[in-house]
């Protein structure tokens, strides 16, 4: 991708990307499109109210339907919208026009669009052994090459992945904590490893079972980094701190340009109302997330006494 060599003098994460997925045009509704639905929009309003003062009785007699319709009443008009400002990273990233939301159907999906939007037949990909299995499965499914790199315990091994990287290398995954094995990289070695990531390849730092699970001392900030590294994106995701795994929603925090490109080749309906309804809800319920926290360092305790009692 000669495009992508002269990233680093003009400051552009965008020409990261294949020439074809650059020239696509964004989603937008058009200005045909506005027209019409304002035409159709009073024609719409009357039917509504009419429809909802038929089925009012039926709502009130408690039938399965009418559970149907007041929960359809209860999701968000547009719950995107509502993701994309309210609580914690959300707010934190939309503060500054510079970083942006991608919202996914699961975290993975994010990781699916990073690939669809850098990776072309011949780049490489470089991901370590025991990491998360979506890394080589998106890879090999643009056509690109797959790096992996031995782990060491288990986890990342920082330096020799550094050292697989490429002048073909577009993408460099890095799982933390790591899926499946649950090792953890320190901030500071993490973001010493994203600084020596040439701008040429994208940083993608997938903090998958979310860093709320794990000690706030020790959480990487990796959203703060992206200032300093444009061609950074770091996705999360509602799964496991949050309990919303069947619901499948996860975002992408990154570069407005980064985000622009991954919005040219995402589907424009990829996270369902319902999900984006519990992640709305997930965002406020604090309460939960505490009790996820304390839940697992009772049980990494447990598993520690229980580990040097087999030892000893």
């Amino acid at each position: 991708m000669s495009a992508s060599l002269d990233a680093p003098s003009r400051g552009d994460p965008s020409l990261l990307a294949p020439e074809y997925v650059r020239e696509s045009r964004p989603l937008r509704a058009g200005k045909a499109d506005r027209r019409a639905r304002a035409r159709v929009r009073p024609h719409r309003a009357r039917h509504r109210e009419a429809r909802v003062e038929r089925e009012s009785a039926r709502t009130e007699s408690g039938g399965a339907r009418g559970d149907r319709r007041r929960h359809r009443r209860a999701l968000p008009v547009s719950g995107r919208r509502r993701l994309r400002v309210e609580g914690g990273a959300f707010g934190a990233a939309c503060a500054s026009r510079r970083f942006q939301l991608v919202l996914g159907n699961g975290s993975n999906d994010v990781l699916e669009l990073a690939t669809q939007a850098f990776l072309r037949p011949g780049d490489h990909a470089v991901y370590s052994r025991h990491a998360f299995v979506v890394y080589p499965l998106a890879t090999q499914a643009r056509g690109a090459t797959g790096i992996e790199v031995p782990a060491r315990d288990y986890a990342h091994d920082l330096p020799a992945m550094r050292a697989a990287i490429t002048p073909q290398t577009r993408i460099v995954f890095v799982a933390n904590p790591n899926n499946p094995t649950g090792t953890w990289i320190a901030p500071e070695p993490l973001r010493a490893f994203i600084a020596s990531v040439p701008r040429r390849t994208c940083s993608s730092c997938s903090t998958r079972p979310t860093t709320s699970i794990s000690s706030r001392r020790s959480t990487p900030r990796a959203p703060r980094w992206i200032a300093e590294h444009p061609n950074l994106v770091v996705s999360r995701t509602f799964s496991k701190a949050y309990g919303l795994a069947a619901l499948r929603v996860g975002y992408g925090i990154m570069d407005a340009k980064v985000a622009d490109m991954m919005n040219r080749v995402r589907q424009p309906f990829n996270v369902n109302a319902l999900a984006q309804a519990a992640a709305v809800a997930a965002l406020a319920d604090t309460e939960y997330v505490d009790e996820s926290r304390a839940l697992n360092r009772a049980g990494m305790r447990a598993a520690r006494r229980k580990a040097c009692a087999r030892s000893a």
